[in-house]
């Protein structure tokens, strides 16, 4: 990427919604060399209310305008998926650092073309896949690196929820089961973190095939999806995402199996996992989550723009979960 010349990066963010609450924008100020300096929405009120409430010294509702601020040099997309590409474009013409949020885009394509707007330009470009980050699936990733629970066989993704799953948060429209914005549903919103994380452990799905259907016919897109896939290290998934179940039945954990043991753990959950290793007792590990989710991601993008590490979300590994996703849903019987 060109030289970063600044000594400190300062976020302009996009679409300040939910997720900038809690979750993303408040630890832009906590990391050293960081400042949160200017937010955006189109509802002029609503922008105006979140600079207030968070101590933020400009507020814009034309993102033209944000991003043409001379004091902010990296910007934050935080809108939903059906923007992305577009306001990529414009950051990039910008000569601006772009962090996007997750899914990267509504489907593979809109990533390929984000990724090649900002080669052109020479400009980085992250996605908000923050459990890279967290402390205890870089765990997970360690263990299974000093062959914890020896060569790794086998991951299965088991996740069910019921038509309204409280994991999701109530938004004024739920833009998340409306394809032309989210590119699919609930699968697209949640599936896209698992899939990712298992980039993130195992490297980049090479083969995969699965069918989609809509069981409940509470909205349009698919609320069942089955998959198997192929990791490049050899490894083979399998993935069951239901979003009718039961109260009763609703799981989210994901299965690590190894020729010595295995890791069980929520992708959604608390910071901890279950390490099981042949001949010993099963061990829960737990690890203290920031009070803002996305800050340790953060902080690795800013250290990455200021050229002391490396971020390891990035535009190229997002994309790799829109295709995988894609693939999964190509085929809908039902």
């Amino acid at each position: 990427m060109k030289n970063f010349s600044d000594q400190e990066v300062r976020w302009g963010i996009l679409g300040v919604g939910n997720v900038c609450e809690v979750k993303s924008a408040p630890a832009m100020n906590l990391i050293p060399n960081s400042r949160l300096v200017a937010v955006m929405r189109r509802n002029e009120a609503k922008a105006k209310d979140y600079a207030a409430r968070h101590g933020v010294g400009k507020w814009y509702s034309d993102a033209q305008a944000l991003i043409d601020d001379p004091e902010v040099n990296a910007i934050y997309i935080a809108t939903p998926p059906d923007a992305h590409l577009e306001l990529t474009r414009m950051a990039a013409a910008a000569g601006k650092p772009v962090y996007v949020e997750k899914p990267m885009a509504r489907n593979h394509a809109e990533c390929l073309e984000m990724i090649e707007i900002c080669e052109k330009v020479d400009v980085p470009l992250f996605v908000a896949y923050y459990r890279r980050a967290l402390p205890h699936f870089v765990k997970i990733k360690e263990l299974m690196g000093e062959g914890a629970i020896g060569a790794i066989r086998t991951v299965h993704i088991n996740m069910r929820q019921i038509v309204e799953p409280e994991i999701i948060t109530k938004l004024e429209n739920n833009w998340r089961v409306i394809p032309e914005i989210a590119g699919g549903g609930y699968f697209y919103d949640l599936a896209s973190h698992q899939l990712d994380l298992l980039d993130f452990f195992f490297g980049k799905i090479t083969h995969t095939a699965g069918f989609c259907g809509n069981q409940a016919n509470a909205y349009q897109v698919e609320d069942i999806v089955v998959g198997s896939f192929f990791f490049e290290d050899g490894v083979f998934g399998t993935g069951n995402w239901c979003f009718s179940s039961s109260q009763s039945a609703e799981i989210d954990e994901i299965v690590i199996d190894g020729d010595k043991g295995q890791i069980r753990f929520a992708t959604f959950g608390k910071g901890e996992f279950t390490l099981i290793r042949d001949g010993h007792e099963p061990q829960l590990l737990q690890f203290e989550l920031p009070k803002h989710i996305q800050q340790p991601l953060i902080r690795s993008i800013v250290d990455e723009l200021l050229g002391s590490g490396l971020c390891a979300s990035t535009g190229i590994s997002g994309a790799r979960a829109n295709w995988v996703m894609g693939e999964l849903i190509r085929e809908r019987i039902a």
